[in-house]
C-alpha cells in the first residue's frame, strides 16, 4: 500500500469520527451537484412566492429566499467565480464577471422586495416576478457557461475541494437584515 493511499485511508477514518454522515456527504460532493441542488431549491421558493397571495406567506417566502440566496451567491463568487476569473481564458473570465454582475442585480432586487411593506401589493408582486426572472436567467446561463468552464478546467477532485470550500464559505456569510 502506497503512502498516499495510507494517508487517504487514515483521513477517511478521522473524518468518520469527526463528522456526521451528512457533513461527509456534503464534503465529498462535486461543487456542481451542490450548486444544482441549491438552484432548484431557490427556483422552487421563487415559484411559491409568485403563486402566493397572502401577505404573511409572501413575507415568509422572501425571508427564506434571502437566507438561501445570500450565502449561496457570496460563497459561489468566492469559490467558483474567482477561480474562473483567474483562468487565462478570456471567455471564462467574462462568464465569471457576468455572474458577479447578475448576483448584484438579484441582490438589489431582493433588497427592494424586502423593503416593500405591503407584500400583497402589485409592486411587491412585480418585484417578485422580476427577481424570479433574473435568477432563472442567471441559473440558465451559469449552468451552461460557467459550469462548462469549471468542467473543462478543474478535475473532479478539484471540484470536490471547491465544494468543501463553498460549504465553509457559506457558513461565514452574515445575512444583512
Amino acid at each position: 500500500m502506497s503512502i498516499q493511499s495510507q494517508v487517504k485511508k487514515a483521513t477517511k477514518v478521522v473524518a468518520n469520527v469527526l463528522f456526521s454522515q451528512d457533513e461527509r456527504d456534503k464534503e465529498a460532493m462535486d461543487i456542481l451537484d451542490t450548486l444544482k441542488k441549491e438552484h432548484d431549491e431557490v427556483k422552487s421558493l421563487l415559484s411559491k412566492l409568485q403563486d402566493a397571495t397572502v401577505s404573511s406567506e409572501r413575507k415568509g417566502l422572501v425571508k427564506k429566499i434571502k437566507f438561501a440566496l445570500v450565502p449561496h451567491t457570496k460563497a459561489e463568487e468566492k469559490v467558483v467565480y474567482d477561480a474562473v476569473i483567474a483562468l487565462k481564458n478570456k471567455d471564462a473570465q467574462i462568464d465569471g464577471h457576468e455572474g458577479y454582475l447578475e448576483h448584484e442585480l438579484a441582490s438589489k432586487t431582493l433588497d427592494r422586495l424586502g423593503k416593500i411593506t405591503n407584500a400583497a401589493s402589485p409592486e411587491h408582486k412585480a418585484a417578485a416576478k422580476v427577481l424570479k426572472e433574473l435568477v432563472e436567467h442567471h441559473i440558465r446561463e451559469e449552468e451552461s457557461n460557467v459550469w462548462k468552464d469549471v468542467r473543462e478546467n478543474f478535475s473532479y477532485d478539484d471540484r470536490v475541494g471547491m465544494n468543501a470550500d463553498f460549504e465553509a464559505a457559506k457558513k461565514k456569510v452574515r445575512i444583512p437584515k
